[in-house]
């Protein structure tokens, strides 16, 4: 175990770069304000130095909201802020004080998406979990197949390729005209369920065609893993506390 001190205090630390690229990034990135205090205890419990993005993140960001909001990277905010975007610590149910032996069962959820989407590290041993990917790779859980996807990067990577404007042609089969309007009105809180579902020819066939309606993501998420296990008789696993 690494002390708080070996943590923090290091060379090169990854925030002016991560700063400096996000400020850079052609579609909006909102930085939300941290809580210094939640951050260090964050960095310990996950044991991650500055130097990496995952530490940065947490040490130094409320969190993030993606392309007006459609995406929320989980940090470490500010109580009572007035986004309410959830930190890293609660999505993820780390112990309410360090604890050595904790660790992240199948992997540490690190973002959600408006539609119920899910981005995930993997765990040290993704396959016991039925997980795609190696340890370390971010995973998604996407709502339209209901199945978890390797995206074959890790943190680092995933996070520059969120900046550099990809989420255009990540998300091109499910975005409608006029979709940045309905995710400006939503608070962190909520999500959107589509009927037909996304899931369903019919909204694959013509997502515009939809209709959409607010809900709680804890509702969008607990919808998403029954579909799984009605459809697949497969259990995704944990999606995040929210």
């Amino acid at each position: 175990m690494r002390e708080l001190s070996q943590l923090i205090d290091v060379e090169e630390p990854a925030w002016p770069e991560l700063r400096e690229t996000l400020d850079a990034s052609p579609v909006s990135v909102e930085v939300l304000p941290s809580d210094s205090d939640l951050g260090r205890a964050s960095i310990l419990q996950l044991q991650v130095t500055a130097r990496s993005y995952l530490g940065a993140v947490v040490l130094h960001c409320g969190g993030l909201l993606v392309d007006d909001g459609w995406l929320r990277v989980f940090g470490s905010p500010v109580s009572g802020a007035a986004h309410g975007v959830p930190g890293l610590a609660r999505v993820n149910q780390f112990p309410g004080t360090f604890d050595a032996a904790w660790r992240p069962e199948t992997g540490l959820v690190v973002a959600h998406d408006v539609l119920g989407g899910v981005f995930a590290l993997n765990a040290a041993a993704p396959a016991s979990a039925d997980r795609p990917g190696a340890p370390g790779e971010v995973v998604y859980f996407a709502p339209d197949s209901l199945r978890w996807e390797a995206l074959g990067v890790g943190h680092s990577t995933w996070l520059a390729w969120l900046a550099s404007g990809a989420l255009d042609e990540f998300y091109a089969d499910v975005r409608w005209p006029g979709w940045k309007e309905e995710v400006r009105a939503l608070n962190s809180a909520q999500g959107l369920t589509l009927f037909p579902p996304l899931w369903s020819a019919d909204a694959r066939q013509d997502i515009s065609a939809t209709s959409r309606r607010a809900v709680p993501m804890k509702e969008l998420l607990g919808v998403a893993r029954d579909s799984c296990r009605q459809f697949d008789g497969v259990d995704p696993g944990f999606l995040g506390a929210v």
